[in-house]
């Protein structure tokens, strides 16, 4: 068996390995690949039959030899930080799970691990792959070469930015680890032209952006409808403001699937202790939700195609999306996240209840501005499970933008009215100078179920069959695909017995409050189970 652990080779020893393995045998050898070669001297630690054995065994000897050779100092420059063998198998455990790749591109080659599990797990596929450093691209050509692939790999010394990808009618797999660099070390003209080409695709980019989302957006350039991918970096990109363009990559162009978050304990780079995030992605194919785990070690790797769904439109409103992962881990099995199946908006705020809530000041006004609403949270803990009737609940004012809509007869009662409101100041405050109309409120329409947000004591849930409106004093829950009857009631039924004051945040005093992000995070029976729960009326 080789042992390279603590085997230390010079650059010189490396090249002339690599030349035995037959790296030139691999296309695309460069000139500056041939002068390495050309001054390559005979290693006499290694054995070129034991290092060719090894890698047909799985193993990276060179890889590991070049790490030791290339301090993380010197390799941070080019962000050359070799991934975990068990990371790259799940990565490809993925990649095969679908229809084969005619090629595979991996941006930042590197010693080829990537190339060499893919070259194994798809036979027919062309291998490609992409580097800035002569002696990484000489060992990658060693390794394809040792492992039987050379007559279908091609090894290309440039910027991965500035490839040429041939057209091809072939599905294309990226893989790989795009190198971390940071933002400082980029050359102006390549920050140039990450704005000019996140600009085409509708989007804004930060100067600040590490070389990673350079990546992610070339990627996005290249790929084609029914490419595919799996990338793993840092996991900064998830929550900072210049990954926002790698956010709104993977959300659309990119066609996001899977998004695993590696805590830095698993230690998903040998050389940092950092949190990484391997995302999978279908060009032009995204899906409904984005499955999401965080593992604190290899082990705890998920099976391929499980996870927990969150649903896309989730991350589209979030802005940092760590919080989105973190809470996966409280999820138990069988269940999703309310945020899953509803969306949880805070009601209406009217800036003046005492105007905008019917009362003498408002007589004479038509019907069709008088909208019966749950304006009090006592409301709601008195309906029990479900609000029947509307008639007990106090009407909100709602006027249109357009004031021209009325009959000169209702007309003169509005303007009547707003006479009043005006001299109650109700033109004044923040909230109706911040509106289209000051006047107009714009009610949310009517949620299948309303909740409270703040008591000392858990929410209510309550199904709202009045099709009552609703103002900020309550969460209206909207269900993101057509729930029946009986599955809101089961909902209504399980939120009601299974929410506590823990799941929100509580104050001095034990007042606990719900924001609409902390309620869509309440775990609920997945929609299958929860239709079959028999829940009590």
């Amino acid at each position: 068996m080789l042992k390279s652990a603590s085997i230390s080779l010079s650059e010189s020893e490396l090249a002339s390995i690599a030349g035995a393995l037959g790296a030139d045998g691999v296309a695309g050898l460069s000139e500056a690949e041939r002068t390495l070669l050309g001054g390559a001297e005979p290693s006499l630690e290694l054995n070129c039959e034991d290092v060719r054995s090894a890698v047909q065994g799985g193993a990276d000897p060179l890889g590991e030899a070049f790490a030791r050779l290339r301090s993380p100092a010197d390799r941070r420059p080019l962000g050359a930080t070799y991934t975990p063998q068990p990371i790259v198998r799940w990565m490809m455990d993925w990649a095969a799970a679908g229809d084969p790749p005619g090629r595979v591109v991996d941006p930042g080659v590197g010693s080829a691990r990537f190339l060499l599990e893919a070259g194994r797990r798809f036979p027919r596929a062309r291998l490609i792959g992409v580097e800035i450093d002569p002696l990484a691209a000489l060992i990658a050509r060693a390794n394809l070469a040792a492992a039987g692939f050379a007559d279908r790999s091609k090894v290309l010394l440039c910027d991965y930015r500035a490839l040429s990808l041939d057209p091809s009618g072939e599905r294309t797999l990226f893989v790989g680890n795009p190198p971390y660099v940071r933002h400082h070390l980029i050359p102006p003209r390549w920050k140039g032209w990450l704005a000019e080409q996140a600009a085409a695709f509708g989007t804004r980019a930060s100067q600040l952006a590490g070389l990673h989302v350079h990546f992610f957006l070339a990627t996005a350039l290249y790929a084609r409808p029914g490419d595919y991918g799996v990338f793993i970096t840092a996991a900064e990109w998830l929550d900072v403001n210049y990954g926002s363009v790698v956010r709104e990559l993977f959300l659309n162009s990119l066609g996001g699937q899977d998004l695993v978050v590696l805590e830095p304990e698993a230690q998903p780079f040998a050389d940092a202790a950092a949190t990484a995030a391997i995302s999978t992605f279908r060009v032009e194919l995204p899906r409904r939700s984005i499955t999401v785990a965080r593992v604190g070690s290899m082990d705890e790797l998920p099976a391929i195609g499980s996870g927990q769904p969150v649903h896309r439109d989730r991350f589209a409103v979030e802005p940092r999306w760590t919080r989105l992962t973190r809470a996966t881990r409280e999820v138990p099995r069988d269940f999703v996240e309310l945020g899953e199946l509803c969306r949880v908006h805070r009601g209406s705020v009217t800036g003046a209840n005492k105007v905008w809530i019917e009362g003498e000041h408002s007589a004479g006004l038509p019907g069709s501005v008088l909208f019966p609403s749950v304006t009090r949270a006592r409301e709601l803990f008195d309906a029990g499970a479900v609000l029947a009737d509307s008639q007990r609940l106090r009407r909100v004012i709602d006027l249109p933008v357009d004031l021209d809509v009325f009959e000169p007869s209702e007309r003169e009662l509005v303007e009547r009215f707003l006479r009043r409101a005006r001299a109650n100041g109700a033109d004044r405050g923040y909230i109706a100078q911040h509106r289209k109309a000051w006047w107009s409120i714009g009610l949310r329409r009517p949620p299948p179920i309303i909740a409270t947000y703040m008591a000392r004591r858990p929410p209510a849930f309550v199904r709202n069959r009045a099709q009552a409106h609703y103002i900020n004093i309550a969460h209206g829950l909207y269900p993101r695909e057509t729930l029946g009857e009986e599955m809101l009631m089961n909902l209504v039924r399980y939120l009601s017995s299974a929410t506590c004051t823990t799941q929100g945040r509580t104050y001095a005093g034990g007042l606990t409050k719900f924001e609409p992000r902390e309620m869509e995070r309440i775990p609920v029976p997945r929609p299958d189970v929860l239709a079959s729960l028999g829940l009590a009326a």
